[in-house]
Order: structure tokens, then sequence, then C-alpha cells
């Protein structure tokens, strides 16, 4: 057994797709709750940030109000996602989304961009963005043309893999609590 001592501040979650983020659902669709210790939902450990319906990754916890609102400040915590987008995402996209879209929901942009794989027609990028507007990566890539077919890219798939110096480490559906050394290291690495 290791003596490694663990967070009462953080815990960190893998969102399966299909859960929502949100303690309770009017139309009974399942929520991250569901697949965590009732405890969870009794102590009122709440989600920092979310994530969609269709999303999955990283989500982390916590029952301290100074410590989300430090996580969840636009400018404040880099966050990395891996996506799946429908079409051919050429430079020209990667230098428009890292310049911003201008939306209804205000500038979307993200702070890097790498493209890491193809298969078909589709694109799988890496991307880091420090704000998370609803629906930011989605919007965002939704809001520039496939160039063979004019129509709008569409993120497929998405999962968020990182917030701050923090690492998804977890399977899907499951949770640990951070280390106190995970902790300090994520609240430095957020200003």
């Amino acid at each position: 057994m290791s003596n490694i001592i663990q967070s009462t501040k953080l815990l960190a979650v893998n969102k399966p797709k299909g859960y929502l983020v949100t303690r309770s659902d009017d139309m009974g669709r399942k929520t991250v709750y569901d697949f965590l210790p009732q405890w969870v939902f009794d102590e009122q450990w709440m989600p920092i940030g979310r994530l969609d319906l269709d999303s999955k990754g990283l989500l982390l916890f916590t029952k301290d109000g100074q410590i989300n609102n430090q996580l969840t400040k636009p400018g404040n915590c880099n966050k990395i996602y891996e996506i799946w987008v429908r079409g051919y995402v050429t430079d020209e996209h990667i230098s428009q989304a890292l310049k911003g879209v201008d939306s209804k929901y205000g500038l979307l942009k993200a702070l890097m961009v790498e493209k890491i794989g193809m298969g078909g027609a589709k694109t799988k990028l890496r991307i880091q963005i420090n704000e998370g507007k609803n629906r930011h990566i989605r919007r965002l890539f939704g809001a520039l043309k496939d160039p063979k077919f004019g129509t709008p890219l569409k993120v497929l798939e998405l999962s968020r893999i990182s917030i701050a110096s923090f690492n998804l480490d977890i399977k899907s559906g499951q949770w640990r609590f951070l280390s106190i050394e995970e902790e300090k290291k994520i609240l430095k690495n957020a200003k």
C-alpha cells in the first residue's frame, strides 16, 4: 500500500459519454452522480466546469468554492482535448482556430491545435484552450468550413485529457482523489 497523502479538496473523474454533468435532470437522464459514490452527492461535491452529454474525459470535483473559481476563471487554467472532426482540417483551419472566430458567444479560439491523426474523412486533433464557454470547441470548429464540400466542420468525438498540470490517468467511469502533490501543482499552475 502506498503512503501517498490524498487531497481532501479535489477528486478526478473520467466521465463516459452519455452522462450529464448536473446534480439531477428533469428528464431522468443519467448524470455523473449515478456512477459516483453516494457521499459525493450527499457532501455537495461539485464539478469544476462542465462537459456536455456527448463529451467524455477528465472532470475535477471540489467542495471548495475558491478552488472552483480559480480553475474556471477564463485565462487561469489550460485544458487539453483530443477530438475527431468530420472533414479535412487544413493548416488554414488551424490558423483560423488560433486567431479566433467571432460568434454570438464571443470570440472562440484555441491556444494550440495539433493534427495527430487521420482516418477516412476525419481528422484527429489535440486542442488547448484556457476558457470554457459553452460548447466552445464544437462551436469553434462548426464555424469553419470543409474546403471540399463547403459544409461546417463537425466535432464527432471530444475527450478532455488534461486540466492544468493534471493528466487523465483513470479508466472511463472511474474516479480517484488527487494526491496532495497533484493538488499543489494544479493550483500553482492555475494562476
